[in-house]
């Protein structure tokens, strides 16, 4: 009953895939005029986000950041249902791999890849990598409490034949293909706020204490997989190129928190240069420092 459930609501979506992509935009400018103008969509939340890591910033300045990322989040919004029915082709014409000669040469050397990545630009359709390279590839997740969008991401994300992998099962499913003399590359977003009980690195980011997560330094350095920064550029409306930052060859040989301090101050570098194709809705700093000493 479930999956019939998911398949009649899913129907509605699918037929809005097959209109041209140029034409949807039009539709996410109509989304944009009623989230921001009519349902205030988090409001609150992006303008306080915004302010916090840009307190340089004036607040018509603030207001202009705020609607150009609005204008993004419905662009995303658009291009991720798009691309439950994008064909091969196409998504290797908007979704462009600049360097992927750097995967190639690691994949040479039998190294599986800890590969990180933001909430930044449209990070759904790195679905298509294993159009590109031989390596398995494997989508860290955590869990949506919605179950049609759970299910919904997890089917976008399986187009092309990347494996959804749920975040508590993550070091079991890694270790299972490293065993197994597998390579894999391991896509973790990694600037999401950690779980009240996973606390334990605060850096300073974006003006503000903020804690983060260590998973994929841990298993990097646990492993000694290469970790690869996923960087996303938009180019122009629904066009990007993707473009891969070696962090380190070899984890095992860094320091305690050296990995982690810089993909995420990579990520703080990317967003400043362009903060409209961040997720500010996101309450990324829900948890204050002070509060938990």
């Amino acid at each position: 009953m479930a999956k019939l459930l998911f398949r009649i609501y899913l129907f509605p979506l699918w037929l809005i895939t097959l209109i041209p992509l140029n034409v949807l935009y039009l539709l996410s400018d109509l989304f944009y005029f009623l989230i921001y103008f009519v349902v205030r969509y988090r409001k609150k939340v992006v303008f306080n986000n915004l302010s916090r890591s840009f307190p340089s910033k004036t607040s018509e300045e603030i207001a202009q950041l705020s609607k150009k990322f609005y204008r993004h989040l419905c662009d995303y919004f658009i291009e991720s249902i798009y691309a439950l029915n994008i064909s091969e082709k196409e998504i290797n014409k908007r979704f462009r791999y600049t360097n992927i000669e750097l995967i190639d040469q690691l994949y040479s050397k039998g190294k599986s890849i800890v590969m990180v990545t933001a909430h930044y630009n449209n990070f759904e359709w790195y679905s298509g990598i294993p159009l590109h390279t031989q390596y398995k590839a494997l989508a860290v997740y955590h869990p949506l409490s919605n179950s049609f969008f759970d299910k919904l991401f997890i089917k976008i994300r399986q187009k092309f034949g990347v494996q959804v992998v749920p975040m508590k099962k993550t070091l079991r499913t890694i270790m299972d293909y490293n065993n197994k003399n597998i390579p894999v590359i391991s896509l973790f977003i990694a600037d999401q706020r950690p779980d009240g009980s996973s606390l334990n690195y605060w850096t300073t980011f974006l003006n503000q204490d903020t804690p983060v997560i260590t998973g994929p330094e841990r298993i990097a350095v646990k492993l000694n997989q290469a970790v690869v920064y996923f960087e996303i550029v938009k180019k122009s409306r629904g066009h990007y190129e993707i473009i891969f930052h070696l962090i380190t060859e070899n984890p095992a040989e860094t320091k305690p928190g050296e990995i982690t301090e810089k993909y995420i101050h990579k990520i703080e570098d990317i967003i400043i240069s362009k903060p409209e194709y961040w997720l500010w809705s996101h309450k990324r700093w829900k948890y204050k420092k002070q509060n938990l000493t």
